[in-house]
């Protein structure tokens, strides 16, 4: 990472980010021709589980090349370059946090380990329950087991990036931490917080 200002190694903050983004973007590449797609995804043991069709595009260039990256973006508050009481544009950017997550890409052949992701990923988008959690015994779920392709990722190299104003001085960041303050949206509240993190 070019600036490492904004590197960041906290792993509980890394799990909720991970643990609270609903999409990521897959990228692959073959004969030098990236592709990229966006999927639903968990964090679960350490790996990335993503599910899908057991043939298409995406398993063709798995098949060919099972290297790929990962990526995840957590929008914080875009900052507008008014905040800096100046009329120039320049000051105006987007705070955030991002992983990037490289590794090859694995099939799931286990019926056990399958159902184990599933439930990890039902209980992160509907954690209000109100299904029967899946299971490789229970007929309900046999057939979509045996036909639903999942696959994980298991990370050899992690990159977390948190941009909240680690290169602003202290006098910066308490003015910007006041004009947020003033706008007082919910994403502003969570910012703020990212902020007080490294003052």
């Amino acid at each position: 990472m070019r600036r490492l200002e904004f590197s960041c190694e906290e792993k509980t903050l890394r799990d909720e980010i991970l643990q609270s983004c609903e999409y990521g973007i897959l990228s692959l590449s073959v004969d030098n021709l990236p592709y990229g797609v966006p999927l639903n995804f968990v964090w679960h043991k350490e790996a990335l589980y993503y599910h899908g069709a057991d043939e298409g595009r995406k398993v063709e260039l798995i098949h060919a090349n099972a290297n790929a990256s990962f990526s995840v973006v957590k929008p914080l508050s875009l900052i507008p370059s008014h905040f800096s009481n100046t009329r120039s544009a320049c000051p105006a950017t987007q705070f955030f946090l991002s992983l990037i997550l490289e590794g090859k890409i694995e099939w799931v052949p286990c019926m056990d380990e399958k159902a184990e992701a599933l439930n990890a990923l039902m209980q992160k988008l509907q954690p209000e329950g109100g299904y029967d959690m899946i299971d490789a015994k229970n007929a309900m779920y046999q057939k979509m087991l045996s036909t639903l392709g999942v696959y994980k990722l298991m990370p050899s190299a992690i990159s977390f990036k948190l941009k909240a104003g680690q290169n602003l001085s202290e006098e910066r960041k308490k003015v910007l931490i006041e004009k947020l303050l003033e706008r007082g949206t919910k994403l502003d509240e969570l910012t703020i917080k990212m902020i007080k993190r490294y003052m």
